[in-house]
């Protein structure tokens, strides 16, 4: 599928002319490092989009000309296999940083799940922010930090784990996440595809819903409508999350 464009702004028809002030989840993002007149020079760069569900952003070994902050919705990373299957390494949503390389092209790949809007900065005039204002850097690399303890949790979450233990991390890592954006964390906003999540966590499509179905019939869970998903038992879900 080939990328959105990156040229068009979002659909209001222009660019906020100081988006960074009135960004909704400001204090969770890379602006959170910068104080009022710093973020002014940030939003002098910035380019926000906003753009529908299953659109490429940008793909394995294009270029890394840009980098990338969530505002809203909710975004898909991965990397294609030598055979073809696709493994999804993370889910970020509103306040999550994407497009960190460490050289010229990118890693992986980043395709939107939903409707989501994005800010883009190009990575030239990144750099030179980053040295003028050597606390955006620490930041940055704060946020890569993050990134390769995700990766880390990731790896955990595909060892030895059960089906249901892997569901069970699953629903309990977007709960605890929502927690940190401010949000409820029951109902699990669960806004991916059952392919989707089979990808993420090393399991078939067909898996992913047989233990969605039996998780419901334990009483554990109620699928509701809305792509959320109630966790009716929070201490089994929580003693399965962890392995138990």
């Amino acid at each position: 599928m080939p990328p959105f464009d990156l040229a068009r702004p979002g659909k209001s028809g222009a660019v906020d002319i100081h988006p960074c002030g009135a960004c909704p989840v400001r204090a969770l993002t890379v602006c959170a490092a910068l104080e009022e007149e710093e973020l002014s020079r940030l939003a002098d760069i910035v380019h926000t989009h906003r753009v529908e569900g299953n659109q490429t952003i940008f793909s394995e070994g294009d270029t890394a000309a840009n980098m990338f902050n969530v505002t809203a919705g909710s975004v898909k990373i991965y990397k294609l296999l030598p055979d073809g299957r696709r493994q999804i390494t993370g889910f970020l949503f509103s306040g999550d940083f994407m497009g960190l390389a460490v050289n010229d092209r990118y890693a992986y790949s980043a395709e939107t799940v939903a409707t989501t809007s994005i800010c883009r900065f190009p990575r030239r005039k990144m750099d030179q922010l980053m040295d003028e204002f050597p606390k955006l850097q620490r930041r940055l690399f704060r946020l890569a930090s993050n990134e390769l303890a995700a990766a880390q949790d990731q790896m955990l979450l595909l060892g030895r784990k059960t089906a249901k233990e892997k569901i069970a991390s699953f629903l309990v890592m977007l709960a605890q996440r929502a927690v940190r954006r401010g949000q409820r964390d029951n109902p699990v906003h669960v806004p991916m595809s059952r392919a989707d999540i089979a990808d993420y966590l090393g399991l078939t499509t067909e898996t992913v819903s047989r233990t969605f179905t039996q998780l419901k019939s334990s009483g554990a869970i109620r699928l509701l409508e809305g792509s959320k998903v109630q966790i009716t038992d929070t201490g089994k879900v929580y003693e399965m999350a962890e392995g138990g």
